[in-house]
């Protein structure tokens, strides 16, 4: 069984509420549609209401597959205020969540603060910046947390990992040029990431140009701060480096290169890049040369699951990324 297969399961299993601010959309309507009719989630379509229903009808689909919110229903818009403003450590208050809830990305978000959906999912209109705005803005960040972060899945073929063919990489597409800080809540996040998903344990890498002690200079010394605030953080978690990749993900290469007890040099699990060049270029890499799927990026750090997908993505990629969304929402219920 694939690794999507086993997310389809699990998807399927306990369908999850996720609402689509975007809900005009046509690909994006496709998609919540096909993953509602098939069993994968319960999908929520925010926005005008009346012209929803019009292209609903317009481009046959069955009605009753969605749950359709009108974000003009004030009745409704009031509840979830006040629902959310009831909330400890909420940023906005009454008057400015009403006034930001006119935009469905913004209402959306509310529903999923207070419980009304598990996932927000949208950029097919909106840009990742406005996705992240809207996440730290009505979700918030997870407490210990202060950067949000992604974290993409890999599926590799012919890699003996130790996972197989699958290997979780981050930061690839949100944070440039991460501080120690920020590295360390990247790894963090990640390592609840891929737990809630995969259920795997998660043994984590911290990667740059020296293993140990190889190599001197600013952007190793980065890594090393990050990693030791990383364990200070979450000791709990498997969290080693600075490795080099090799040392991080061959058992013969981390042998020879680390000289010291380790659980995770040569099987590592999930790679944190120390920053975007590195990160951005070594997924294309993977991509190209390893002929490799990536899923992802996935955002992380946020109170709950938010997604952003890519303004180009076809429907199949769309809904791949929702049903992984949403057994992300399921994992992060069962860790609570």
């Amino acid at each position: 069984m694939s690794v999507l297969d086993n997310i389809y399961e699990k998807a399927k299993a306990n369908p999850q509420k996720v609402a689509f601010p975007e809900a005009e959309n046509e690909k994006m309507m496709q998609a919540a549609y096909e993953c509602g009719q098939e069993g994968y989630i319960v999908p929520i379509l925010v926005g005008d209401a009346s012209k929803i229903r019009e292209l609903i009808a317009e481009r046959g689909y069955e009605e009753s597959v969605f749950t359709i919110i009108d974000i003009g229903n004030e009745d409704y818009k009031n509840d979830i205020i006040v629902k959310y403003v009831a909330l400890p450590q909420t940023v906005l208050k009454e008057k400015a969540l009403g006034r930001r809830m006119e935009n469905p990305l913004y209402f959306a978000m509310a529903m999923q603060a207070v419980g009304e959906a598990d996932v927000t999912f949208a950029g097919i209109d909106n840009t990742t910046g406005d996705v992240l705005l809207a996440g730290q803005m009505i979700i918030g960040l997870k407490e210990g947390i202060s950067t949000v972060s992604s974290i993409g899945l890999c599926d590799i073929p012919g890699f003996e990992g130790s996972e197989g063919q699958l290997l979780a990489v981050g930061d690839s597409a949100v944070c440039t040029n991460p501080s120690a800080e920020q590295l360390a809540d990247i790894a963090i996040s990640a390592c609840d990431t891929v737990k809630g998903l995969l259920d795997w344990q998660p043994r984590c890498a911290m990667v740059c140009y020296s293993t140990l002690g190889s190599g001197q200079g600013e952007l190793i010394d980065k890594v090393k701060e990050a990693l030791a605030i990383a364990n200070e953080k979450r000791p709990d978690l498997d969290i080693d480096g600075e490795f080099q990749l090799d040392a991080a993900i061959v058992p013969a290469v981390a042998a020879k290169k680390v000289n010291r007890e380790s659980k995770v040099a040569g099987k590592a699990n999930v790679l944190i890049w120390p920053d975007l060049n590195v990160g951005n270029t070594a997924v294309k890499l993977i991509q190209q040369f390893g002929h490799a799927d990536a899923y992802g990026p996935m955002l992380q750090g946020f109170n709950s699951i938010v997604c952003d997908c890519s303004r180009g993505a076809p429907v199949s990629e769309i809904k791949g990324n929702v049903i992984i969304s949403a057994v992300r929402a399921l994992g992060a219920k069962r860790d609570c």
